[in-house]
């Protein structure tokens, strides 16, 4: 067999020329292109990398951001409990005080009205005691009330004890001192000469009087000197009186019922008429 060198030649030749033209023309843009691929998704994957860095961190950071947010809230509502709980206390103390004020004052304004009463009913029983006193000393003795009370608040100024009779008696006997003689009624000129004789015997000395009649008294005779006095009312059986019935009513109240001891006051007056 023959060989053509010359198209051996020209063959070899067109395949040199055929791989530097792939080369340079084919090949190497190719790669080019290639490695330009692999840069451009290296890149992005690093970018992606880096996105996903930045994501996982903005996610910390909004989780800690949440996490602030629920413990700021949770201090948040459980101050504002704190703040209702302590606002309420505080009205409901408010409110307390004004109860108990109004109640104060409530008691204090029935307290008023049950003094008030008690005196008008005190003032209301010595009046009624008094007339029918009057009445029953008029029909029995064919006395008068007011002669029979100057004759008892005479026995006492003559029957008083030693020692007030020695600070009365230091009073009455001073020149500058002013004695004064109150009663709740005018006295008649034998009253009244009855009680000087009396005080002028007790001390032995002339005492001057000044008599002076009183609405203010509840059918008594008292007599004052520089602060002391002597007096006999049928005001101090009525306050006798009205102690017993508060300890009446007292001890009602307490029990339920009324107390084994229900001994009623002797009457002023009958006690006046008795003396």
């Amino acid at each position: 067999m023959l060989i053509d060198w010359f198209t051996v030649g020209a063959q070899v030749l067109n395949f040199i020329v055929l791989v530097w033209l792939l080369k340079h023309f084919l090949y190497k843009p190719v790669l080019n292109a290639i490695d330009a691929r692999e840069k451009r998704v290296a890149a992005e994957l690093t970018n992606a990398e880096q996105q996903m860095t930045e994501i996982k961190k903005s996610r910390g950071e909004l989780q800690a951001k949440g996490n602030a947010f629920d413990a700021e809230r949770a201090a948040l509502l459980a101050k504002a409990i704190l703040d209702a709980k302590t606002e309420t206390e505080r009205l409901l103390g408010v409110a307390r005080q004004a109860a108990d004020a109004l109640t104060l004052q409530r008691n204090a304004a029935l307290h008023g009205e049950t003094a008030r009463l008690s005196d008008d009913l005190s003032r209301l029983a010595a009046a009624e005691s008094i007339s029918i006193a009057r009445a029953a000393l008029k029909d029995l003795a064919g006395a008068d009330l007011e002669s029979r009370i100057c004759e008892v608040f005479v026995r006492r100024l003559r029957g008083m004890d030693s020692p007030t009779k020695e600070s009365l008696g230091v009073l009455l006997t001073s020149p500058t001192g002013k004695s004064v003689v109150t009663s709740s009624f005018e006295l008649s000129s034998r009253d009244r000469i009855a009680i000087q004789t009396a005080l002028n015997e007790t001390f032995s000395a002339d005492i001057h009087l000044v008599f002076e009649p009183s609405s203010n008294a509840i059918a008594g005779i008292e007599l004052s000197a520089g602060g002391e006095r002597l007096s006999w009312t049928i005001a101090d059986y009525l306050k006798a009186l009205e102690e017993k019935a508060a300890a009446l009513l007292s001890a009602e109240s307490l029990a339920g019922g009324m107390p084994a001891d229900t001994t009623p006051v002797r009457s002023p007056t009958l006690a006046a008429a008795a003396a």
